[in-house]
């Protein structure tokens, strides 16, 4: 499976996305069900309120991914402990543009 994984910007300064990697690749956590994938791409959300996530995701689609995973730093609030307070609206509105066939993932471990 190809996926795009959409970060935090807060958080590209604190984090590599290596567990986001190796989660990927390896199809563990929130990729046990999608399997082993390859990432097509990683972005950031463009910064509060994310509204930049959106076009970012429909790039990652356009670039082969069949999956948008939200890297775990904006549900979680990892590694700072802070949460996306536009978390699920950053979700909705990434799920209306990409479609229903593209799976978008809350978290990635």
């Amino acid at each position: 499976m190809k996926v795009g994984i959409i970060r935090c910007q807060q958080t590209e300064d604190l984090c590599p996305a290596t567990t986001c990697i190796k989660c990927a690749s390896a199809g563990k956590l929130a990729f046990e069900g999608v399997g082993p994938s390859e990432i097509v791409g990683i972005v950031s959300c463009g910064g509060c309120p994310g509204k930049r996530a959106v076009s970012r995701a429909k790039m990652l689609v356009d670039r082969g991914a069949e999956v948008i995973a939200l890297a775990s730093c904006i549900f979680k609030g990892t590694p700072i402990g802070f949460p996306c307070p536009h978390a699920a609206q950053m979700k909705a509105a990434i799920a209306r543009k990409v479609g229903e066939n593209i799976q978008v993932l809350d978290y990635t471990h």
